[in-house]
C-alpha cells in the first residue's frame, strides 16, 4: 500500500524499542478518487474542476475545494458496475493498512478530519506526549512546531508529485516541508532517523536534504529562475476573474489586456488570458492574466492606473475580479 520494506522494518524496530514513528502523507481522506474500471467513471465534483475525495470512515465523497459532500455510491452511476474502486491513498487508508500490519501498535491519525477544533487538537497532543500512540499518521499539521521526545522515526510518502508540478515553486515548498517534518525526529536524547520514499533518489533536492544544504539548494533554484526569467528576477501581478461562464471571464480579461493605458507603459509585458489550473470552484469559472516587468517601480507605477481603467469595464453582474501582486498560485 505504498510503504516500502525499509520503512516497514524501521517502524517495526521502533515498536520493539518502545519509540514512536511518524508517517507523513500530505493527503487526507481514504483515497484521492473513486473510479469505475469498466467505463472510466470517476468521482468528480459537480461544482469544481476537481475530484471528490473518498472518506471511507464517514462513507462520504468530499470536495476539498468547495466543501461539497455526497454519499458513496454502491454501484457506478454511469454503467451500474458494482466493482468501483478507490485509487491512490490518503491518511485514512494508510492508517487502516498500518493497523493491519502492526495489530499490536496504537496507530493515531492526525489531520483536519480527525482534529476539527482546538480542544481536540490539545487532547491529541496530550495523547502523543503521554505515549498513548506508537505510530502517528499525519499531514502537514504535524510538520512543524511540535516536540515529541519519544518520536525517533519520520517516514515521508508521496514526495515525488511536487517535483513535476505545474507550479514552479513546488520544489521549494517540498524542500521546506520535508525539512520541517524531518525535524520532528530525534529532538530529545534519542537519535532520530528520516526515510523519504522516492523514485528519484539522485534528484538534487533529495541530495540537498540529506546534506542539510539549504544554501546550496537555494542557489541552484535561483540559478534556474534567473535563466527562466522567474521571480525574483522578474516582478509579477495577476489579474483574476471569475464568473458562472468561462467565456465571460476570458472576455473580461481580453478587454483588460487591450486597454489604452497599457500602451503608455512599454516595459510592462501582458500575457494572454488563460483559465486557471483549477479552472472551476463552487460553480464559478476562473481565468487569469499575468502581468510582468523587469522593474518593480515600473510595475508599481502601472498597476494603479490599470486598475482604475479595469474598473470602468462593463461586465456581467456576477463577474468578480481582483489583482494579486507577487502571485503565489498559477
Amino acid at each position: 500500500d505504498g510503504v516500502s520494506e525499509p520503512l516497514m522494518a524501521a517502524i517495526k524496530l521502533r515498536l520493539e524499542r518502545g519509540e514512536q514513528s511518524l508517517i507523513f502523507l500530505n493527503r487526507r481522506g481514504y483515497a484521492p478518487v473513486l473510479s469505475c474500471t469498466a467505463c472510466g467513471w470517476i468521482s468528480r465534483c459537480t461544482r469544481c474542476a476537481a475530484n471528490l475525495v473518498l472518506h471511507l470512515a464517514d462513507r462520504r465523497l468530499r470536495c476539498h475545494h468547495c466543501g461539497f459532500e455526497g454519499h458513496v455510491p454502491r454501484a457506478c452511476p454511469s454503467c451500474g458496475n458494482q466493482d468501483i474502486l478507490p485509487f491512490g491513498r490518503g491518511t485514512q487508508r494508510l492508517e487502516g493498512w498500518l493497523q493491519e500490519q502492526f495489530p499490536e501498535a496504537r496507530v493515531l491519525r492526525v489531520d483536519r478530519d480527525s482534529v476539527k477544533s482546538r480542544k481536540q487538537w490539545e487532547a491529541m497532543l496530550e495523547r502523543i506526549h503521554a505515549g498513548e500512540a506508537d505510530i502517528l499518521v499525519g499531514t502537514q499539521m504535524l510538520a512543524k512546531g511540535h516536540d515529541f521526545p519519544k518520536l525517533t522515526l519520520v517516514g515521508a510518502l508521496g514526495a515525488d508529485s511536487a517535483l513535476f508540478a505545474a507550479d514552479w515553486r513546488s520544489p521549494e515548498r517540498l524542500f521546506s516541508q520535508l525539512m520541517q517534518v524531518a525535524g520532528r525526529a530525534g529532538r530529545a536524547e534519542l537519535k532520530g532517523e528520516v526515510l523519504i520514499q522516492t523514485e528519484y533518489p539522485t534528484h538534487p533536492l533529495f541530495a540537498a536534504l540529506a546534506a542539510h544544504d539549504y544554501p546550496g539548494f537555494a542557489a541552484s533554484l535561483l540559478k534556474e529562475r534567473e535563466q527562466a526569467g522567474f521571480p525574483p528576477y522578474a516582478f509579477q501581478a495577476m489579474l483574476r476573474a471569475e464568473a458562472p461562464d468561462m467565456a465571460d471571464s476570458i472576455a473580461f480579461l481580453k478587454t483588460a489586456a487591450t486597454l489604452p493605458v497599457i500602451q503608455q507603459h512599454e516595459n510592462v509585458l501582458i500575457y494572454d488570458p488563460v483559465p486557471m489550473k483549477l479552472s472551476r470552484v463552487a460553480n464559478l469559472d476562473r481565468g487569469q492574466l499575468l502581468v510582468e516587468s523587469g522593474s518593480r517601480p515600473v510595475l508599481q507605477a502601472f498597476l494603479p492606473r490599470w486598475r482604475e481603467a479595469i474598473a470602468g469595464i462593463k461586465s456581467p453582474s456576477r463577474l468578480r475580479w481582483h489583482i494579486e501582486v507577487d502571485p503565489l498560485e498559477f
